[in-house]
């Protein structure tokens, strides 16, 4: 709250200003602090000017001034109704008072913000500081900003518009935005010169991030910029509505039941196809997904890939499949810990791998054996010609298969395998290449892990045929992901 010279150069009229707006302020949550300007005009103005009637800021500082007791006493009636202390000085002698009448904050006003001897004095006081930056160029914003952080002074720095009242299409409320982004270590405020019936840029303020609002406030007869109890009761109103329209910031907000129960009426809901019995893995097959759902009720957004639902319960065809009917297993943190030792090998190979590119975990007995049975297929490329990469961890083994298709060559990169064509067994190890011709049988281990390349022509999913053929029918035995240059230099 600045009273600035709305005290109108009466004690009197400036504690019944303070106490009307303690009386608004008490009913609102924010923390309130009242703001005085000090000036000392024997000094501050010209001597061959002061007694000008035609210029404006001369008649009005001398027809309103008061006294360093009289000021004292203001702030006495500052500190009596519970307010924080804030003051504004435009000269050294002033920053002396406020010292000595032991303000808690210090203003500096945007037509100082640039008076480079008045900051040298204020940087030598302990009190911390709030800055207004009308008029400034983003330059000097920044030289005040490293002039007082290089001092350890505690500063905001509040957008401010020097127009006076200042009207809605010269706001330029995006300032707070970017004043929060080119100081991010720093509280950014709002200094407000608007007309006082005004109460809609608060909230915009808010929105973009402002934390600390100035307003001019009097009683009486006012200029056209400041606001009296009732106009402030009304801003402050439409403050306290746009922070609870803004909610939480710094944390994603919890989801209602309300909510829940509107968005779950909407989302499609899994019902079986035919007729399915206690102890079946859920296959896409199985179901199909409509609406309405039943609460309760398995449903489409449930059916992530990482999770996996074996049912526990008889259901009849085209009955809801319900959460109490069904054992859920989440496989994620097998497979980002699946990840996590492949991304090893391959970064202890020095091998890059394309951002983008589709990856494949084959766990052909289940996730639970993935280290075990299975590898990590990089797809790098599938034309005519075709790429991939292969990861074997140590231990792993690939089961016995073969490809009616496709013809490939296996060239390892790092590390050895043991590869079976046939009935035969050799192992392969980093630089040698061996090609599986159409049809062949084989399969492939390593006791060390291994990175090979398998050059091929065109892959088709159809094509793999494996010897034990429970494989071929397991419809969960692949997770597909989308692989990440990054997490090759990820902290697992």
């Amino acid at each position: 709250m600045e009273m600035a010279n709305n005290h109108q150069g009466s004690v009197a009229h400036g504690k019944q200003l303070i106490n009307e707006m303690k009386a608004v302020c008490d009913d609102f949550p924010f923390r309130f602090a009242f703001k005085l300007q000090y000036r000392n005009l024997k000094t501050f103005i010209h001597p061959d000017f002061r007694d000008r009637e035609d210029i404006k800021y001369v008649k009005r500082f001398r027809d309103t001034e008061l006294d360093e007791l009289q000021l004292l006493e203001l702030k006495q009636a500052i500190d009596e109704a519970g307010f924080v202390s804030m003051c504004t000085p435009f000269d050294e002698d002033s920053v002396g008072w406020i010292e000595q009448h032991g303000f808690d904050l210090l203003k500096i006003a945007s037509c100082s913000l640039t008076d480079w001897p008045l900051l040298e004095r204020i940087a030598l006081s302990p009190l911390p500081l709030v800055a207004s930056t009308a008029g400034a160029t983003m330059e000097e914003i920044e030289n005040v900003v490293q002039f007082f952080l290089h001092r350890g002074k505690n500063l905001a720095v509040m957008h401010c518009v020097g127009e006076y009242p200042t009207p809605r299409p010269h706001l330029q409320l995006g300032q707070i935005k970017l004043l929060k982004q080119r100081f991010p270590g720093l509280p950014v405020g709002y200094s407000t010169h608007e007309d006082p019936n005004e109460t809609e840029a608060v909230k915009m303020a808010i929105a973009a991030g402002a934390e600390l609002f100035e307003k001019h406030v009097g009683i009486g007869e006012l200029n056209a910029y400041s606001a009296n109890p009732e106009q402030v009761r009304k801003w402050l109103l439409s403050a306290q509505q746009g922070f609870a329209m803004m909610g939480l910031e710094n944390e994603r907000v919890p989801v209602t039941e309300t909510e829940l129960a509107t968005l779950n009426s909407l989302r499609r809901a899994v019902f079986a196809k035919t007729d399915l019995k206690a102890g079946k893995a859920l296959q896409k097959e199985d179901f199909y997904l409509a609406i309405p759902s039943e609460p309760g009720q398995l449903l489409a957004n449930d059916l992530s890939k990482y999770q996996q639902f074996e049912l526990t319960q008889t259901v009849k065809a085209n009955q809801p499949i319900r959460l109490d009917a069904l054992s859920v297993t989440n496989i994620r943190p097998k497979v980002f810990d699946a990840l996590a030792k492949v991304c090893t090998l391959l970064r202890e190979a020095n091998i890059a791998v394309a951002d983008g590119v589709n990856c494949q975990l084959s766990h052909h007995y289940g996730i639970e054996a993935f280290e075990e049975t299975g590898a990590t297929i990089i797809d790098v490329v599938n034309r005519e010609y075709c790429k991939k990469i292969l990861v074997l961890l140590p231990g792993q083994q690939h089961p016995v298969h073969a490809h009616q298709k496709k013809e490939e060559t296996f060239n390892v990169l790092s590390g050895e395998m043991q590869l079976q064509l046939g009935d035969d067994i050799k192992t392969i190890k980093a630089g040698e290449m061996v090609t599986v011709e159409r049809g062949m049988r084989h399969a492939f281990s390593s006791e060390t892990g291994v990175i090979f390349e398998e050059l091929s022509t065109t892959h088709y999913n159809d094509d793999s045929y494996y010897e034990d053929t429970t494989i071929n029918l397991n419809s969960r035995r692949k997770t597909n992901l989308i692989f990440r240059s990054d997490w090759l230099t990820a902290e697992w």
